[in-house]
């Protein structure tokens, strides 16, 4: 064993036994452990900044700061900004903490969702969506009824057109929309196929944003359509790496999950491409309506029509339950999608359909988004200012627009930040969740934050509990 002496500024003198071999971070955690178990370290007792014990003991920074967070999360340490890290007021000797060496599972959940996509439940505009349905079913001819067809109600596929327009500057007209489900069958209409098909309206491989939401890369890989990874940078998607794809699949309102927009000059060279090459861009614009500091980004698809295909859903503006969203598609494709879809419309209900038509028809959309947009905002302004408060180390970014904020960590450590999360009882994602695993850029440590998913009640406490689980102290990547 290697006995060190430790002496710092902060009074304290340690004297920590490491293993001359192995993990640096597992025998530091051990020896720490130790001196907190024995008394050593009395509770209260604050300990060296991660830097100046990095230092003492000749390891990188990170292995410290690992180090820190992970006895932050098991209860020995405190963390707190301002106040340095101490020694747990209940670690006292005789008294150990038994620590599992897997988290309990919680019966019922964690206390606190901060998980990305989902609005806020509590939200849903009832008893606007219960006096359209009323007047949609009044309204409805007799026919709407029966088995209905594979595009959609017309009234649905009218008010898009004009809603999508207006809002988003989409080019099209009731004939080119096909109501769907959501974004997921959307790529089995267009890839996957639909009702057990087993072939799509288009074929791969796929370009993609090499961080994205891996149930879809999931989804398109069952349906043996290869996708290959673009870069990311601040500008949004390197698109000029695209190569012999047919087809590219980008987020350009607001890049999920690392935020900002697609630059205008990359949106250009996008369509252009398609051009060249025949091909074509679908255009996710998962939460397009929620921007907060300026006007909205345009839909790319307003630049050509017949290059791109744009697809929608309510499941970020209204609920996710609703199960209903909408293809804009070129007009070659109509009938493609729509043979594959099947003779009759086996998804979304149609008086779901007759209502959302009456809900943009009738301005209820538009007040509730104003509405949504306000409440939302106020939560990222105070995210914002907790983080400013309490953790002014930490950036976050992508907070100009949706539903989610990404925090970024230092190199190194984004699983203890996790780990430390779901001791505090908090659930949320990390960025290398994200991550398409034939991604060659720069790998981001990360957290991501849905600050529209608790309660208004519980999102204080949420946001204590979130800084409760960041790393100590650190610099920004």
């Amino acid at each position: 064993m290697a006995d060190f002496e430790v002496n710092s500024d902060s009074g304290v003198d340690l004297h920590l036994d490491l293993a001359p071999s192995g993990s640096r971070r597992a025998a530091l955690i051990r020896a720490l452990r130790d001196s907190v178990r024995t008394g050593r370290l009395s509770p209260g007792t604050r300990l060296p900044p991660y830097r100046a014990l990095a230092a003492d003991l000749g390891v990188a920074r990170n292995t410290v700061a690992e180090a820190y967070a992970e006895l932050v999360a098991e209860g020995w340490l405190t963390a707190r900004q301002g106040s340095g890290t101490r020694v747990a007021e209940r670690a006292s000797p005789g008294k150990p903490v038994r620590v599992p060496k897997k988290a309990p599972a919680r019966a019922r959940g964690p206390r606190f969702d901060l998980r990305q996509g989902q609005p806020d439940a509590m939200s849903f505009p009832r008893t606007a969506w219960l006096a359209s349905a009323r007047r949609a079913l009044n309204a409805a001819p007799h026919e709407a009824f029966g088995p209905g067809g594979p595009q959609g109600r017309i009234e649905l596929r009218t008010a898009l057109a004009g809603y999508l327009a207006r809002t988003r500057g989409v080019r099209t007209e009731p004939g080119r929309i096909v109501v769907c489900s959501g974004f997921a069958h959307a790529l089995r209409l267009l890839f996957g196929g639909a009702g057990g098909s087993g072939r799509g309206a288009l074929s791969g491989p796929l370009a993609v944003e090499e961080y994205g939401l891996g149930f879809h890369r999931q989804l398109l890989t069952a349906a043996g359509v290869r996708t290959v990874p673009l870069p990311l940078d601040e500008d949004g998607a390197r698109v000029d790496g695209l190569g012999t794809q047919r087809a590219v699949l980008l987020t350009p309102a607001h890049q999920f999950p690392t935020g900002g927009p697609l630059h205008p000059e990359r949106r250009a060279a996008v369509v252009d491409w398609a051009r060249a090459r025949g091909g074509l861009v679908l255009e996710d614009d998962y939460d397009g309506e929620f921007r907060y500091d300026r006007r909205p980004v345009g839909a790319v698809q307003g630049l050509d029509p017949e290059r791109v295909v744009y697809i929608g859903s309510v499941s970020k503006s209204l609920s996710p339950a609703l199960r209903l969203g909408w293809m804009v598609l070129p007009e070659h494709l109509v009938d493609e999608v729509l043979r594959v879809k099947g003779e009759r419309e086996a998804w979304a209900g149609v008086t779901d359909q007759l209502t959302l038509a009456d809900f943009l028809d009738s301005g209820a959309y538009d007040r509730h988004l104003r509405q949504m947009r306000q409440r939302y905002r106020r939560r990222r302004d105070l995210l914002a200012q907790v983080l400013d408060e309490r953790a002014p180390y930490i950036r976050a970014t992508g907070v100009a627009a949706g539903l989610h904020a990404v925090l970024r960590l230092p190199p190194g450590t984004e699983q203890s930040a996790l780990k430390a999360a779901h001791w505090q009882g908090v659930a949320l994602d990390g960025l290398a969740d994200f991550r398409h695993p034939d991604a060659t850029g720069p790998v981001w440590d990360g957290l991501v934050v849905g600050y529209t998913t608790p309660p208004e009640s519980v999102y204080p406490a949420a946001l204590d509990a979130l800084c409760a689980a960041l790393p100590p102290d650190g610099t920004p990547p």
